[in-house]
């Protein structure tokens, strides 16, 4: 069958607004868009608890890459990536209700106020403008569940809800937030002079294999197994909330 110019715009178009099946590069352009550096949900006021470990003497530019591994294994990757995995899930399958209780569980696995506050903050910004750029029916509404204080709104189960609606499969959108927290971690590093901007980016592609196993993990686990065990992050975010000066907000 004849297919013109103008049909192939428009199916590009409906692929990158989610408002039809996802195909061809609709994907990928979403994601690349959400994990710009640009993109202001909030992640550029993130050190994810680096400035605490900065702020103790605790990390230089030889432990950062160390650190931000363990971040993704034992943090980032049991507790929200996989929590992004289940909400992608759940909302994929039309089951808002779900998405709400992985929303709570996770948001009760982060032990300190500043974590709290900052997933919170960054995952009701996402959902605000997450609805304004893609237009999709499914962000909007767990938008309006999170103002009437239905879901606590975070960062990750965001990401999951607007990864889902905009048709990006769920190894991709866990994949593309995992490298969104990497150089969020990595500017932060940046800001905080632990490093300098080329070996910034030797840091972001020396994650790459971790992201990969991250992923592949988090993949498995189930809404039991949401929560992270680094230990150190949380005793650094501590000391930071009471800290005289601080540059970010966790």
């Amino acid at each position: 069958m004849y297919r013109d110019e103008g049909d192939t715009v428009k199916d590009t178009v409906a692929a990158v607004n989610g408002s039809g099946t996802a195909t061809g590069l609709g994907p990928l352009m979403v994601s690349l868009q959400l994990t710009d550096s640009a993109f202001p949900s909030g992640f550029y006021t993130l050190s994810h608890s680096l400035e605490g470990f900065a702020q103790a003497g605790a990390v230089d530019s030889g432990s950062l890459p160390l650190l931000l591994e363990d971040l993704l294994l034992h943090g980032v990757g049991p507790a929200d990536a996989t929590a992004l995995a289940l909400a992608h899930r759940a909302t994929a399958a039309g089951d808002p209700a779900a998405v709400v209780r992985i929303d709570e569980h996770l948001l009760a696995t982060k032990l300190g106020r500043e974590m709290r506050q900052a997933a919170t903050r960054t995952g009701r910004q996402l959902l605000d403008l997450g609805q304004e750029v893609f237009g999709r029916p499914e962000i909007g509404d767990y938008f309006d569940r999170v103002v009437r204080r239905e879901a606590p709104g975070t960062q990750a189960v965001a990401a999951g809800v607007i990864y889902a609606a905009t048709g990006v499969p769920v190894r991709q959108a866990v994949a593309a937030d995992l490298f969104a927290f990497c150089v969020s971690f990595a500017g932060a590093a940046l800001r905080l002079r632990l490093t300098d901007h080329r070996t910034t980016q030797t840091l972001i592609r020396g994650a790459a294999p971790v992201i990969e196993k991250t992923v592949e993990a988090a993949l498995r686990r189930e809404l039991d197994d949401v929560g992270a065990t680094v230990f150190a992050s949380d005793i650094m975010s501590g000391r930071h909330e009471r800290a005289e000066a601080r540059l970010f907000a966790s």
